[in-house]
């Protein structure tokens, strides 16, 4: 096929923007194609890892400016793993997913000046790969947040680009004689199309952060520098943010996941493997199921996924929450059930239950010390490989405004003024209950949340079913039962999981589990083990209780 028929299917969708444009954002780009054997993913360790998010502007600060930095996260790393296999203080994570670390004008740092260059607030790359060294040393694997849709508007490459249409970067970002009047995607009536020196840009979010265009070759390729510079750093991967937005075709829908985004994440995906395979990719694909899972790409030739290794589940966090608080384990089961049926064979699910875009778990569960346990026990008992968000484990609950700020607040260490986050002001204000919410009070209490966390994270490890197992349902996916039940099968192992989802006690089973004995690996004091026998085993649950047997 010649270039001219290739690029003819693109240009007679878009003909009516197609007379607009200044430059050749619109023409289907030519991504590199690869030669000789496909590279394959060496990152097992991922798969059913413990990661936790952690936004660093409000973990630890070290200097008493009031801001987390880096050098106060290493000053918490024990308390996230010790490394010490024989220690029971640690949380026991796995992984760190750090949120933006780069040089930016906002307090969130989705909106990159330097791709290469860490925040000042934060430290220095020095400090980064010092954190990185003592991660490491504690078997901590580290990713970053790297957003490659777009930068902030004051990036030297969008100056450039912004100053004259014969600009040597113009095609950098995607750039229109007149504004089209796109709408976003998700709906509203938000404009995406923002006026700069006689001309319009497209900034799918806002006009602070304009897109970059993957149209263009240099970008592709400055970007791909950026994940190699950063990999040869001992960074062990990237969480891609706002992934379904990359290219865009059109108007609405046309703005996402489109083929030439899935083909670009390809092309990055095969650089990952060739530079650092053991690295890994998680994709922010805020969609449903059916679309989620054609970001894993092809398993077939790729194990794992020739795209995304892991996406996040969006919709099972949605359900988690929306069953905890309703007392209803079916609708849980049907997601499961949907996401088993439809992910491709291989691929690795990130389910979570709320990140830095959510209000935060505790405000959305009510501060109901149940539901927290409920929620934390399922999330870390599916299949795939569970993302924590700093402060879950201790219920950190929303700040009292509705900016983004207020689900990113300060680290509770202890309950005193300054939360023991710093000895300054704190660059915001804490979430109202850190007075029973904090580390300090939770980290020597067998019965506290923070508890249950460590606790269920060190059963996870000790059986292979619970960290990469497959999934069989024993709660159907329709009607009103409150109990939750499956097995997690890997090789020879079964663990039957129960979640009781009401306030009142329940029966989970008869269960037609073919094992005569019943191991506890993890459950509440008040639970009892497994009645009944082969055939037939039926669980006892108090209130809001979960336990966890390896069946033989």
């Amino acid at each position: 096929m010649n270039a001219g028929t290739r690029l003819l299917p693109c240009l007679v969708a878009l003909a009516t923007l197609a007379t607009t444009c200044v430059c050749s954002h619109l023409a289907e780009p030519n991504p590199v194609r690869a030669s000789g054997p496909v590279p394959q993913w060496k990152n097992d360790w991922s798969r059913g890892a413990v990661f936790y998010e952690v936004f660093v502007r409000s973990y630890y600060d070290s200097n008493g400016d009031g801001i987390g930095d880096l050098k106060g996260l290493i000053a918490k790393l024990d308390y996230l793993n010790d490394g010490k296999p024989q220690t029971s203080s640690d949380l026991g994570v796995d992984a760190l997913w750090l949120m933006p670390i780069f040089k930016s004008p906002s307090y969130h740092g989705y909106d990159a000046l330097d791709y290469r260059q860490v925040n000042p607030d934060y430290g220095k790359n020095a400090d980064m790969e010092l954190l990185l060294k003592e991660a490491h040393r504690r078997g901590i694997r580290v990713i970053l947040d790297l957003v490659m849709n777009h930068t902030g508007s004051d990036h030297p490459w969008f100056v450039e680009s912004s100053s004259s249409p014969a600009s040597a970067r113009r095609e950098w970002y995607v750039w229109s004689k007149t504004d089209p009047g796109w709408m976003p995607p998700w709906g509203g009536t938000n404009q995406t199309w923002h006026p700069k020196n006689g001309y319009y840009y497209y900034g799918v979010f806002w006009s602070g952060m304009p897109d970059l265009n993957y149209r263009t070759q240099a970008v592709r390729k400055e970007m791909k520098l950026i994940a190699k510079y950063w990999l040869g750093k001992g960074v062990d991967g990237f969480r891609l943010d706002a992934a379904r937005h990359l290219i865009e075709n059109g108007a609405g829908q046309s703005q996402v996941d489109t083929p030439e985004t899935h083909a670009f994440w390809k092309e990055l995906s095969t650089h990952v493997r060739k530079v650092k395979p053991e690295a890994t990719l998680v994709g922010e694909n805020w969609t449903d199921t059916p679309i989620i899972a054609t970001y894993f790409g092809s398993t077939a030739v790729v194990k794992g996924g020739d795209e995304f290794p892991m996406n996040f589940d969006f919709p099972l966090a949605s359900s988690i929450i929306q069953g905890v608080n309703a007392s209803r384990a079916t609708g849980i089961a049907a997601k499961i059930a949907e996401v088993k049926s439809l992910y491709p064979a291989g691929s690795t699910d990130a389910p979570f239950l709320t990140n830095h875009d959510n209000v935060r778990l505790a405000t959305q569960l009510g501060a109901n010390t149940g539901k927290l346990r409920n929620a934390a026990a399922i999330l870390l008992t599916v299949p795939g490989s569970p993302f924590v968000y700093y402060g879950e484990e201790v219920g950190v609950q929303n700040g009292t405004t509705s900016g983004d700020e207020a689900k990113r607040t300060p680290m509770p260490w202890d309950a005193s003024d300054k939360g023991g986050f710093t000895t300054g002001t704190p660059w915001y204000q804490f979430a109202p209950g850190k007075e029973t919410a904090n580390v300090a009070l939770q980290k020597n209490d067998p019965s506290s949340l923070l508890a249950m966390y460590r606790n269920l994270i060190a059963a996870r490890k000790r059986s292979t079913a619970l960290t990469k197992g497959g999934i069989e349902l024993l709660t159907a996916t329709t009607g009103a039962s409150s109990v939750l039940a499956y097995v997690r099968t890997d090789g020879a192992e079964r663990v039957l999981v129960a979640h009781n989802l009401s306030d009142t006690f329940a029966v989970g089973g008869p269960y037609a589990i073919s094992a005569t004995t019943a191991e506890k690996l993890f459950a509440y004091p008040s639970v009892t083990n497994p009645t009944g026998g082969p055939g037939s085993w039926s669980i006892a649950l108090p209130p809001r209780a979960t336990g966890v047997w390896r069946m033989e």
